[in-house]
């Protein structure tokens, strides 16, 4: 019974012994994958991708690789002498982001593994080497649409354009979007007169100038007559307003010299009445005196 009892003790021991073996060779070979990332297993089996799980990498018989699929930005400058030509001739100094990664579907995945190589994969110089010359040239296909008035106020328009000449679909990799960072016009200085596009550009800035410059100084003139007119109507008011105060206070002197004159005059009146008086009175004793003698 005791033999019995140390066999199965001994075969369960072996038993979890085998089960944490097992365990722990899963987690020595299972590779986790992280977001932004996908692991390519190369070698035995064939070519496995993973971009959401993981996968079992087996030393000798596998190879594990893990390539960037985030979104990565790359820039086209056309600035100066290089200037986006429109419509019109005129150029535009521009810069544009374009936004690409490795499509996240396993056989894209393996296209671009194959055909670039996991590490090279989403470099920057990798994104410029394959893509800039494809943009660039789409940049100026599309500029040649719109005259440079029209591609700095449609913008969005801009954009879906160049999003539908390229596509979505670049041999594995997706163009997520573009956005324009930098527009304005190419200085003159920058033109070549010689350049029969340039020229053509140069003689429209100069007309849309000389237009501009018509209309800024009638404007300033239409200002400075509005102001002078503002200011004759404001002098005006003043003298009107001094002319009035002058009649109000001329008229209010001559009524207090009527009313001193007035004063006067009754005072004078007044001191006559008592000069009468008193002048009668001294009559009238004379003459009772003369009477009395």
């Amino acid at each position: 019974m005791d033999g019995t009892l140390g066999i199965i003790v001994t075969g369960v021991g072996i038993f979890l012994f085998l089960v944490i073996v097992y365990f722990a060779i899963i987690a020595m070979f299972y590779k986790k994958v992280h977001q932004g990332q996908a692991l390519v297993r190369t070698g035995f089996g064939g070519t496995k991708v993973a971009t959401d799980k993981g996968l079992y990498v087996v030393p000798v018989f596998h190879r594990v690789e893990t390539m960037d699929i985030s979104v990565k930005k790359i820039q086209i400058e056309r600035m100066g002498v290089e200037g986006l030509i429109c419509k019109d001739n005129m150029r535009a100094d521009i810069k544009v982001a374009f936004f690409v990664r490795v499509n996240n579907e396993v056989e894209y995945i393996k296209k671009v593994a194959q055909t670039i190589g996991v590490a090279r994969a989403s470099r920057k110089e990798t994104l410029e080497d394959l893509f800039e010359a494809k943009f660039s040239e789409a940049l100026k296909t599309v500029g040649k649409k719109f005259e440079f008035i029209d591609l700095y106020e449609a913008r969005r328009e801009f954009r879906d354009e160049i999003v539908d000449i390229i596509g979505t679909d670049l041999n594995g990799y997706t163009l997520e979007d573009c956005a324009i960072d930098f527009l304005e016009q190419t200085s003159v200085s920058h033109l070549k007169p010689d350049n029969i596009l340039d020229a053509e550009g140069i003689k429209k800035i100069t007309d849309l100038t000389a237009a501009q410059n018509i209309k800024a100084n009638l404007i300033k003139r239409d200002e400075e007559k509005v102001i002078r007119k503002q200011d004759v109507e404001a002098r005006e008011a003043i003298l009107e307003l001094d002319k009035q105060l002058a009649e109000k206070e001329e008229q209010q002197k001559r009524e207090i010299s009527n009313i001193k004159s007035r004063e006067e005059a009754e005072t004078l009146k007044v001191a006559e009445e008592e000069r009468l008086k008193s002048e009668t009175a001294r009559i009238a004793t004379e003459e009772k005196v003369k009477v009395a003698e």
